[in-house]
């Protein structure tokens, strides 16, 4: 039996994530079994779930994977939890557009019929911040909001002039408030947003504090009667056999990756072997390798000093004919060059013939349905998904002679080719989310089987 709560915020940046992360180790620490996951397509912060809980943490995308995936992820990997804490994204009605809560924490709370407990930063409000929840709780109506939680208050007057404003006038429950405090809450961040859970940002320490803040500010037993338990029916992924070994770059520069993409891979009968493009001498025997995305740039000396790798990667591709699909950071790595934000040019594996840069930094943003024009490692011409783009770097124009595998159109966007084949590998700004097409899995694991006879 699991109960199942959704953390929303007001709007992006009143503390969701440090919450969250507080709650999820505060309810391991009483023994419970926790799952989390993530609204949206963010890799960050289920990287930091998976330290507080223990657990590998899913996103849910409405957009991009639709309400049964959602419902599927859910169930698969909560069944086995007593509770489950889904941390919504932006505020909780921001999604795709304005008009509509299609890709937002909303949608996803009225999917999994879940209650939701709102974060409000009240640093520069009092009583105002019951005027807030009083809108949101009767923005849908279908929402149930039912519990708030205070953040970044003033003091124990503060957080009792707040809690009682809320208690007088709303719906939801006040379950408590939490103090400013840098040395507990306080986040280092980068372009891409919070820095990321391999770099130690959120150790054990950290992490004890912010269990401790929780314990101190939020009523944990008012907030988990707001859920019922209740029986989750599970799903299970069809498993095949294995049948081959696929490489993931899995490193401080690569580390962006669907947890449900490598599910869905395995269940296509991969096996995947995890190796560094930074620090190993040379890449694993595999019949195919899977880039993720990340922070290249960060390490770019590093991966430029590694020659041994790049030009085994090269030969890997162009002679023996070894599957790459190589995303966001996976294609800056395959360019000829990368050019970090000092303005220093690191070489690169050299596969595709363009440079990047991040000088001027300009972010692309946004999400993407995406149309295979050709035959590809992830399958044949005619296949569609839905994926998402977020990055600072920048392209050099690809040569016309370098076959285009994919169009793209974003919503209310005029369609582009992009998705680069050179030789046996794949490389595009765009992350699929496989759940979105399942059959892309399957695809780039028949494509190692095929490179292996």
């Amino acid at each position: 039996m699991t109960r199942v709560l959704v953390v929303a915020g007001t709007a992006s940046g009143v503390g969701k994530t440090s919450i969250t992360l507080g709650l999820l180790a505060a309810l391991r620490r009483r023994g419970l079994v926790v799952q989390a996951f993530k609204v949206g397509p963010d890799f960050i912060d289920t990287g930091l779930h998976a330290l507080a809980s223990g657990r590998a943490s899913y996103n849910l995308d409405g957009w991009m994977c639709g309400r049964d995936a959602v419902l599927a992820t859910v169930a698969r990997h909560a069944a086995d939890a007593d509770v489950a804490i889904v941390e919504g994204v932006m505020g909780c009605f921001d999604g795709l557009d304005g008009t509509s809560e299609a890709g937002s924490t909303a949608e996803v709370a009225r999917w999994l019929d879940a209650p939701v407990v709102l974060v409000v930063d009240a640093r520069a409000q009092a009583r105002s911040a019951a005027a807030v929840v009083f809108g949101f709780e009767r923005f849908d109506p279908a929402l149930t909001v039912g519990g708030v939680i205070v953040n970044r208050v003033a003091g124990e007057a503060h957080a009792r002039m707040v809690k009682d404003a809320i208690g007088t006038a709303c719906r939801a429950v006040p379950l408590g408030a939490i103090a400013s405090d840098p040395q507990v809450w306080a986040m280092a961040e980068r372009h891409l947003g919070l820095v990321t859970a391999v770099e130690g940002e959120v150790d054990d320490a950290r992490l004890s504090r912010m269990v401790d803040a929780v314990e101190r500010g939020v009523d944990l037993d008012r907030l988990l009667a707001l859920a019922p338990s209740r029986r989750l029916a599970a799903r299970p992924l069809s498993v095949r056999a294995p049948r081959a070994t696929i490489g993931i770059a899995r490193d401080r520069a690569f580390q962006f990756y669907y947890a449900e993409n490598l599910d869905l891979l395995r269940a296509a009968g991969a096996e995947l072997v995890d190796w560094s493009p930074v620090a190993d001498d040379e890449p694993p025997d595999v019949d195919g390798f899977y880039f993720g995305g990340g922070y290249p740039e960060l390490y770019a000396h590093r991966l430029a000093d590694n020659a041994a790798v790049r030009k085994a990667l090269r030969r890997l591709v162009l002679d023996d004919g070894r599957p790459v699909y190589a995303e966001c950071g996976g294609l800056m790595y395959f360019a000829e060059s990368l050019e970090d934000a000092d303005g220093d040019v690191h070489e690169m594996v050299g596969l595709l013939p363009a440079r990047v840069t991040l000088r001027p930094p300009r972010m692309s943003l946004g999400y993407v349905d995406v149309t295979l024009t050709a035959h590809t490692p992830l399958g044949p011409s005619g296949g569609v998904a839905r994926g998402q783009e977020f990055h600072f770097s920048r392209l050099s124009p690809v040569p016309a002679s370098v076959p285009r595998a994919y169009t793209v159109t974003a919503p209310a966007g005029a369609p582009r080719a992009e998705g680069y084949l050179v030789g046996s590998a794949l490389m595009s700004y765009v992350h699929l989310h496989f759940a979105s097409n399942p059959a892309l899995a399957v695809g780039f694991v028949d494509a190692c089987v095929a490179a292996r006879r």
